[in-house]
């Protein structure tokens, strides 16, 4: 049995995506300064490297984080490998979804994690508008890809997610699959549980076994 930490980590140097909150990973208390015990205290967005949206995240009193249904979460689901051609991905681009209910892309997006010095990248890979209305007719509970967004930088409107979160679709943003070839995986995604503020989203340690 394989497992895959699909996880990006967060850190200082991980990209963010453009506008959102920075990364600050500092220690509060230290052993070698005198204290009886090592303890850290991170800052960061909520959007941070692997993460879920939550249906609040761009639908005004949708779910919050907390609130999602864990099914969704944890279950079967298919790497889709999209060609490095492909840019916006369509629904022909997408193949035969037919009975499943998580998808993950992995498209040419998987390499920026090679080059996190380079920053946010906006030319990155995305999902259309027509890919996300597919999703939802095939009746698809969780949808993933390979970077910071699953839509086109800077849409107007948001149509993609809009779509998919009033649907309660789970968009899990910001995966690794660097190691992880196309074919089905058994799907372990974990946000984290917090109360408060918009509760539009989550990190998500996740993980793909085999």
């Amino acid at each position: 049995m394989a497992i895959y930490d699909v996880t990006v980590a967060i850190s200082e140097d991980v990209p963010i995506y453009k506008g959102d909150p920075g990364v600050e990973v500092a220690p509060f208390k230290s052993i070698a300064g005198g204290d009886s015990a090592n303890v850290s205290q991170i800052s960061f967005g909520v959007h941070t490297g692997t993460h879920v949206d939550a249906p609040n995240h761009f639908v005004e009193g949708g779910k919050r984080v907390h609130e999602i249904d864990p099914t969704k979460l944890i279950g079967p689901c298919r790497v889709i490998r999209i060609d490095e051609s492909v840019v916006a991905i369509e629904p022909e681009d997408v193949g035969d979804i037919k009975g499943l209910e998580r998808v993950l892309f992995k498209t040419r997006n998987s390499q920026f994690w090679s080059e996190p010095e380079r920053g946010f990248r906006s030319d990155f890979s995305y999902l259309t508008p027509a890919t996300a209305k597919l999703l939802v007719e095939k009746g698809v509970v969780l949808v993933g890809i390979d970077y910071l967004s699953i839509e086109k930088s800077g849409s107007p409107g948001h149509p993609v997610h809009v779509t998919l979160l009033e649907k309660e679709i789970v968009i899990l943003e910001g995966l690794d699959l660097r190691k992880v070839s196309a074919g089905d995986f058994e799907l372990i995604c974990m946000p984290l549980k917090y109360i408060g503020a918009g509760g539009d989203g989550a990190p998500a340690r996740t993980f793909l076994r085999q």
